[in-house]
């Protein structure tokens, strides 16, 4: 399944040249999986609460294709595409209109809150990631 997130670009996302900056298309993916999550039922916050786990960026391939510009509108395509035990996989694509302007492969780990380290992702949240 993949969910759409959509967002306007805004000077604060830009470099001098009016294009987003490249470490911006990381920040904007993240609110777009962080929409994702919580369309499926399993929003961050609540996985935090619940179990005292998060999930971190682990891994984060991106392929820059066409730059973004002011104002435009854009959305990000995000589908998650696989869960071991400790980690999910996903793919983010920016799109405008037809255009493909940038695509994420993304790998998240489960981490405990208290200490940061790696653990697995509780059994009933794992159920809530239809994936």
């Amino acid at each position: 399944m993949t969910y759409t997130y959509t967002t306007r670009i805004y000077y604060q996302d830009t470099d001098a040249g009016g294009i987003v900056y490249h470490a911006n298309y990381l920040a904007i993916a993240e609110r777009a999986r962080t929409e994702a999550l919580r369309e499926m039922g399993a929003p961050h916050a609540e996985m935090v609460a619940q179990f005292g786990v998060m999930f971190v960026v682990h891994r984060v391939k991106l392929h820059y294709q066409r730059p973004a510009k002011i104002d435009e509108v854009i959305r990000v395509e995000t589908e998650f595409t696989g869960l071991g035990g400790a980690t999910v996989t996903l793919c983010q694509k920016f799109m405008r209109g037809a255009d493909s302007l940038a695509v994420l492969e993304v790998e998240l780990g489960c981490a405990r809150v208290p200490d940061g380290r790696a653990t697995r992702i509780p059994r009933a949240w794992a159920a809530r990631l239809k994936i």
